[in-house]
């Protein structure tokens, strides 16, 4: 393209697209989740304020263009009928809905609405159902494990290494944890960062290099499956076997990456993770957790009736939920864990959180798990690259991707480095033309096409929409 916009340009990449998306073996699942249109998004109710006589608005009859399921992702269509099934159980069996199985109900139990939900996460974790547990939310889980598993020696190993442009609660989470075993950050925190890249982005040899300096004297490791800022994919298996040959325990925040790539926790021997569920997974906003603990880290070798049973199992935070199911409405005052991750939980998780989860976790059955979706993705994201490359000259000169160009190396999500001053402007023309992104100041924009109901076409439509955007900007 020339120095300005090119309209058969643009009218070439949505014919493209056409052909896509008309070749899309997943695209059936789009018609599982509620898409706002334009007119839903610019609205300031709840509920429409047209007349029934006014004819209805183009706004109203068109989709708008959401790339945001890297913040949140779209409400599932089941998801209401779930939670309507729930509030009716609710409703007619008051207390007994936590025992009484429903026969026309497709929702478990409340006493096994956790275990269920363990088993459709357990695939898309690559985990065996035992070492998922369904509790709590992220940075509360990250706390628990690394109660139970950061053990700081200040004469020995004591420090945690996490990354410098972490997640602001990861770091919360690291330095509440330091100064709650009475050591500084200062001497027990170390971060990575790299020497060589200008956008964040931080390779494995940078990691690894980290590793070895602090080998000695340090106690755990945190690290992002995906780095949120900049999509970056970070090699697990390899980060995660280099640690343990220098004996330091890994815990993973899988926020980004749950749902978005495929993930084999067990068989990459992660020793532990903790993931949110609203991003890619859909529960819907603040939704509960999810933790993986390695079944090597949640063994539990002694009976409930043994003079010390507290020497079977490793310490941890603990609460009655995490009680041996078989006990637990015992009422007794001794805790013993169950085996595995669901020994962890602290109490009866929100059935409501679970239900909306577990409407999700069904569209990702009908998906065929997280491998076709992968799939689709890759093809979704190098599609929106060279869309992105595609603008104008002078577009080109007002922004850069600073996620990874190899797609092995990120997930779903491209972040886009904007000139100084242009964000503002930038996101009030999407707001104008219905495109729903994430923003970062004070000047990234993170674009994430999700394959469970994303389109070729979305593509298309956030290119054009950002070239008129940049365009216009600098006028």
């Amino acid at each position: 393209m020339g120095a300005s916009s090119d309209p058969v340009q643009f009218s070439n990449l949505r014919a493209q697209a056409q052909i896509l998306d008309g070749d899309d073996e997943l695209r059936h699942l789009r018609d599982e989740f509620q898409v706002p249109t334009k007119a839903d998004i610019k609205r300031t109710t709840l509920e429409k304020q047209q007349d029934r006589n006014d004819p209805v608005s183009a706004d109203e009859a068109t989709s708008c263009t959401y790339l945001c399921g890297n913040s949140l992702g779209l409400q599932p269509k089941r998801t209401a009928t779930r939670i309507n099934q729930y509030l009716q159980t609710w409703s007619t069996q008051a207390v007994q809905g936590h025992f009484k199985p429903l026969d026309d109900s497709p929702l478990p139990t409340w006493l096994d609405a956790d275990a269920r939900a363990a088993k459709l996460m357990a695939p898309i974790v690559g985990a065996d159902e035992s070492e998922v547990a369904v509790m709590q939310t992220l940075t509360a889980n990250l706390h628990l494990l690394m109660s139970a598993f950061y053990r700081p020696d200040p004469k020995g190993r004591h420090k945690i290494i996490l990354e410098s442009k972490a997640f602001p609660s990861d770091h919360f989470a690291v330095l509440s944890q330091i100064r709650h075993h009475g050591l500084s950050p200062d001497t027990s925190m170390v971060t990575i960062e790299s020497p060589y890249s200008e956008d964040a982005l931080i390779t494995t040899y940078d990691i690894q290099s980290i590793i070895s300096k602090h080998a000695a004297d340090t106690a755990l490791i945190l690290l992002p499956g995906i780095q949120y800022y900049t999509g970056q994919l970070f090699d697990i298996p390899t980060i995660t076997a280099f640690a343990h040959k220098h004996d330091i325990f890994v815990i993973w925040d899988l926020a980004h990456a749950v749902g978005n790539v495929p993930l084999h926790l067990h068989d990459w021997d992660v020793d532990a993770a903790a993931w949110c569920t609203y991003k890619y997974l859909n529960g819907g906003p603040g939704c509960i957790g999810g933790a993986f603990i390695n079944s090597r880290n949640s063994l539990v070798s002694t009976a409930i009736t043994d003079e010390e049973p507290e020497r079977g199992y490793g310490q941890r935070l603990s609460g009655w939920w995490g009680n041996d199911k078989a006990t637990r409405f015992q009422m007794a005052t001794k805790f013993h864990p169950v085996k595995g991750a669901a020994g962890f939980q602290l109490s009866n998780p929100s059935i409501l959180d679970i239900t909306s989860l577990g409407a999700s976790l069904e569209v990702f059955d009908l998906a065929g798990g997280v491998a076709p979706l992968r799939g689709k993705s890759k093809k979704l994201t190098a599609f929106l690259e060279a869309a992105l490359a595609l603008l104008s000259e002078d577009a080109r000169k007002l922004f850069r991707v600073i996620t990874p160009s190899d797609p092995d190396q990120r997930g779903a999500q491209l972040s886009l480095l904007l000139e100084d001053d242009l964000l503002n402007p930038v996101m009030k023309h999407f707001e104008e033309v219905g495109v729903v992104i994430d923003e970062r100041k004070p000047n990234v924009i993170r674009v994430a096409p999700a394959p469970l109901y994303n389109t070729f076409a979305d593509c298309v439509a956030f290119a054009e929409a950002f070239e008129a955007a940049l365009l216009a900007s600098r006028k």
